[in-house]
């Protein structure tokens, strides 16, 4: 394993964020374009606290966002993933599984009981990942997207976070 850290994402890091948002954009993994070059990271929506980074040699090398899903207090107990990369160049190394512990951790330490997040049916790497570390599927969406021309399924998956 790398000598990776983990940390909270700031506000400074936007531009770098953007940069690995832009290196990871592929369509097994995006429902959206790939980001324009200069556009936001950060957002009304998408705020600094959200995020977790990865750093390697002061180099930002990957990203994890955890949230409540559907913000109301009957919904407080759970978290959702809502993106996970790792830039190409440090990939087969863990660091998937590193971010994935650490949104783990950051869920609990919020007082989640649960954690979802939605994967791309043929994001097999993705889900196999999320599989390996005890989620399951829950629900399809059966062609829920529109990529380059082929409907994709989104695959809904979830556990609970008292599993270790």
């Amino acid at each position: 394993m790398s000598d990776f850290r983990i940390r909270p994402a700031v506000r400074a890091d936007e531009v770098a964020l953007i940069e690995l948002d832009r290196r990871t954009w592929a369509p097994d993994n995006a429902i959206t374009p790939i980001p324009e070059e200069g556009s936001a990271f950060f957002d009304h929506w998408h705020l600094p606290e959200q995020f977790l980074v990865a750093e390697r040699d002061g180099r930002l090398v990957g990203f994890v966002r955890v949230v409540q899903p559907v913000p109301v207090q009957s919904g407080a107990h759970v978290r959702q993933i809502q993106g996970l990369a790792v830039d190409p160049t440090e990939r087969r190394r863990g660091l998937g599984r590193t971010l994935l512990y650490a949104a783990l951790d950051e869920a609990r330490r919020q007082g989640a009981q649960r954690i979802t997040l939605r994967v791309l049916s043929v994001n097999t790497p993705a889900r196999r990942l999320y599989e390996s570390q005890g989620f399951v599927v829950e629900g399809v969406l059966p062609r829920e997207f529109l990529i380059e021309g082929v409907y994709v399924d989104d695959v809904l998956m979830g556990r609970p976070l008292d599993l270790g």
